[in-house]
């Protein structure tokens, strides 16, 4: 009898480790204060960023009623990450990137405080509208690069993938919440409300930026790039020379080009909701709901040897669930594949970034930043458009039924063409980490 017991309790201990080694990794939280600062003023700002995104959306579809309208939201912010993205991947190579960093974080508030203003003392016409989110875009052009940049300095290499998961949770956890919260202060106050918590999130945004190391800025003159077209033109050279990386973001843009639906929302609320601004918020939450819960459970995969395997099968995933999307009528089984299709996409984002990170030196890091930023947030605006586009046309279960083909299409032959990305094994070598301070205090402090 007390063999079986001694059994049991070493089978309990063996399924709690296993239990354990699932969730996410939280040491560059523990050993980073650096990072844990980062990381919760990137959640902030995020919070305040989908609670606008909200309200822009409703704003646009209360004064149009159009799906082409709201789809050219997309092409608002893409344009914007399009023209200017490399360059000012290129700039954070050269500047000194704190710095560079913090004026795009006061861009990106100053544009938000606008928005406020104009819903508070009267609502400006809708190409004004996407204006501002065009401007408000071409900060972020590059204080996204530029944060991504941040994270080799800021923990160590072995954590790098647990730093990209938390990073994931930050980005869903604010977009569960977020687009939910911003429908009840839509519904309740208006589209002011939105955009004025949005602004002064930028707040902690400044603050997480301001306590950043001096470290993360250190470049060598002899890794500075050339300056101009020159500097951007070697960055995109790298991108095609670089197969991992090359395939990492074709499989983005595969993905998000053709089957991004955000802006087929509005148009399924009414179908499937009556319309309702209380319910607009679920559709975003449901897919941050997928991802949090695969954020949640990331060592599954970002202990894993190979990233770009798991992207692709997370991109496979995601494609699949939202063709389902546009088969299924019953709304709140729509709501489940949003579910899916969000836990597939924190699959393939954060292996995208392991890979992209893993295979560029720091000298190159703020230009491939701002192309895997063109890929991963100008594709989904660009998807957007074409799905809004598409259901002005026809309707949205053709978008999304489209869409999904194409996509499981698309990702197909990138298999077959890039076999670099889905054999490509993260080194398991382990690297001290750096010697970094500010005001007097360790990187790997506690």
């Amino acid at each position: 009898m007390a063999w079986r017991i001694g059994a049991r309790r070493i089978e309990a201990v063996r399924v709690g480790s296993r239990l354990r080694g699932s969730l996410a990794d939280t040491a560059p939280l523990r050993e980073s204060p650096a990072f844990r600062r980062l990381w919760i003023s990137q959640l902030c700002s995020s919070f305040g960023a989908q609670m606008t995104t909200i309200a822009v959306l409703f704003q646009v579809w209360q004064s149009t009623g159009s799906a082409a309208w709201t789809g050219a939201i997309g092409l608002a912010q893409a344009v914007p990450l399009i023209a200017f993205g490399l360059f000012a991947g290129a700039l954070a190579d050269r500047l000194d990137r704190r710095r560079y960093y913090l004026v795009c974080t006061v861009g990106q508030g100053a544009c938000s405080a606008l928005l406020a203003t104009q819903a508070l003392l009267g609502t400006f016409p809708v190409v004004a509208v996407l204006l501002v989110v065009a401007a408000q875009s071409v900060f972020g052009a590059g204080s996204s690069p530029t944060a991504r940049t941040f994270l080799p300095r800021l923990v160590r290499t072995e954590h790098l993938g647990a730093a990209l998961a938390l990073n994931r949770i930050a980005f869903q956890a604010s977009m569960m919440v977020g687009p939910a919260i911003g429908g009840l202060v839509v519904a309740g106050v208006g589209i002011g409300g939105c955009y004025l918590i949005d602004a002064l999130s930028f707040g902690a945004a400044f603050y997480g930026a301001f306590r950043l190391p001096r470290a993360v800025s250190a470049m060598s003159a002899e890794a500075a790039p050339r300056p101009g077209l020159r500097g951007v033109a070697d960055g995109l050279s790298y991108l095609m020379h670089t197969a991992p990386v090359r395939g990492a973001l074709l499989t983005d843009l595969a993905t998000t080009v053709l089957t991004m639906p955000v802006s087929l929302f509005p148009l399924l609320n009414a179908e499937r909701f009556g319309g309702n601004p209380r319910t607009l918020g679920l559709f975003l939450a449901a897919i941050a709901v997928g991802g949090v819960t695969a954020s949640v459970f990331s060592g599954t995969f970002t202990r894993l040897p190979r990233p770009g395997a798991v992207m692709l099968l997370g991109s496979t995933v995601w494609g699949a669930a939202l063709l389902t999307l546009g088969l299924v009528s019953n709304a709140w089984l729509g709501l489940a594949c949003l579910a899916v299709a969000g836990a597939a996409d924190t699959l393939a984002v954060v292996s995208r970034s392991t890979v992209v990170q893993l295979n560029t030196p720091d000298e190159m890091l703020g230009r491939v930043a701002a192309a895997e930023q063109i890929a991963g947030q100008a594709g989904p605006e660009l998807g957007n458009l074409r799905a809004g586009l598409t259901a002005a046309a026809t309707s949205g279960a053709a978008a999304l039924v489209s869409g999904g083909v194409l996509c499981l299409a698309a990702l197909a032959v990138i298999m077959v063409k890039t076999p670099e990305l889905r054999e490509f094994t993260r080194p398991t070598a382990v690297e001290p980490p750096q010697p970094v301070s500010v005001a007097g205090e360790p990187v790997g402090a506690a």
